[in-house]
């Protein structure tokens, strides 16, 4: 009797602790296999080694040079990442980046109008040029990579004609809008952010972006599930080149210029990098908004810390195509161990 007494009143094991490397490790790999992980990691160590190297790089004024290197090609790249999900790319996007606020500047001082209907207009003909892109590409069967060539150079031509390839001054009666479309320290950094996060919901919650990555990933079988492939893809065009459009005119008025040398294929490539090194395929079915952000983020906070650290900008494109390589070796990688967890 006595033993059973005893055992009754035996105290109880403790109960086992959570198990907490086991949770980190869960919580470490849910981390990796999303596609903005690895550039998240790469922008964060890249602040602390050039913070640590200049204390100057966290600074105010500092910080401002870095967003505005980081928002007008981030910009171009949400349109670059829906192109290039849906299988498609767009090389003539820079040279929109450099038409358009020279269409503003035409349809204000030469045309009388009110200046914040001409950059709705001249949004409006970046992306009727991304229309064309699209139908071309579509319609006629022609690679994208060729249309969006042929457009770069027509858009170029017409952008050094009617300017004469000189610069333009931001018309006068535009200069009330400065501050709101770019002038500002933030506000383009504003506008950036705003947009990425209109085009992540975009494409990850609504009926668009989830056609788009089907027409991507499977082009016949996007078809014959009954998606209109056509008009994914031409709509994309005419996002991207909106976008470009709206780029370069937030640029111009942060410059206080006009410039036909502003753009073009350097903004075009750094637009289509930043999406790439985000996370984004190249051979279409998937990418991320966010990332192409951080990635436009990384490339200026490498081209900013050179400047302050006293490295010769020389080195900066063969940092650029090793951060490509990496980073589609890495969004190989990654997406193996995605499949091998869904299975």
């Amino acid at each position: 009797m006595s033993g059973a007494v005893n055992e009754a009143e035996a105290p109880e094991a403790p109960a086992p602790g959570p198990r907490r490397p086991r949770a980190l490790g869960r919580a470490a790999d849910a981390f990796l296999r999303r596609r903005e992980a690895t550039i998240l990691v790469v922008a964060i160590a890249l602040l602390i080694y050039f913070q640590t190297s200049r204390s100057a790089f966290l600074s105010h004024d500092n910080l401002v040079n870095i967003s505005q290197g980081t928002a007008p090609y981030a910009i171009v790249a949400v349109g670059e990442v829906l192109l290039l999900v849906s299988g498609e790319i767009d090389l003539s996007a820079g040279m929109v980046f450099t038409l358009a606020p020279f269409l503003m500047h035409y349809f204000v001082d030469y045309y009388g109008m009110y200046p914040i209907l001409a950059i709705v207009v001249a949004v409006l003909a970046g992306a009727a040029l991304g229309a064309v892109n699209g139908l071309v590409t579509v319609l006629l069967r022609v690679p994208s990579f060729v249309t969006t060539l042929g457009t770069l150079f027509l858009v170029q031509g017409i952008t050094l004609t009617t300017s004469h390839a000189y610069p333009a001054e931001i018309p006068p009666a535009a200069q009330g809008l400065a501050g709101w479309f770019g002038h500002a320290d933030w506000s383009e950094l504003i506008w950036c952010v705003a947009i990425v996060a209109v085009f992540h919901l975009v494409l990850i919650r609504t009926r668009w972006g989830l056609h788009t990555v089907a027409v991507g990933g499977n082009l016949l079988g996007a078809s014959e599930a009954g998606i209109k492939v056509a008009r994914i893809k031409v709509g994309n065009f005419m996002v991207t080149g909106g976008l470009a459009a709206f780029a370069g005119i937030l640029e111009a008025f942060r410059t206080s210029t006009i410039d036909p040398s502003s753009g073009g294929t350097g903004a075009m490539f750094t637009a289509v990098s930043a999406a790439v090194i985000g996370g984004t395929a190249l051979a279409g079915g998937s990418g991320t908004v966010i990332g192409a952000l951080l990635g436009a983020l990384v490339l200026a906070e490498l081209q900013n810390g050179f400047n302050l650290i006293g490295i010769s900008a020389n080195p900066f494109n063969i940092i650029l195509g090793a951060a490509i390589l990496i980073s589609m070796i890495l969004n190989v990688h990654l997406a193996r161990l995605r499949r091998a967890g869904r299975s």
